[in-house]
């Protein structure tokens, strides 16, 4: 749990820096916000957690 959450806050402020630098505009990171939102439930969403929890989990071997 705690690795999902700072992976969140990490992701956000990442979101936040590249909109107030004009990379990406709002509207586009809200489409991404969104699909991302449903893509989590779908069938799609335990394999995507595994991976990213295995990646997880490698890092912080190193």
């Amino acid at each position: 749990m705690a690795v999902s959450i700072s992976v969140v806050v990490l992701l956000g402020i990442i979101v936040f820096v590249m909109i107030r630098s004009g990379w990406v505009r709002l509207w586009p990171a809200l489409a991404c916000a969104g699909f991302g939102f449903f893509l989590a439930s779908t069938g799609v969403a335990p394999v995507i957690r595994d991976t990213l929890g295995a990646v997880a989990g490698w890092i912080a071997r190193i």
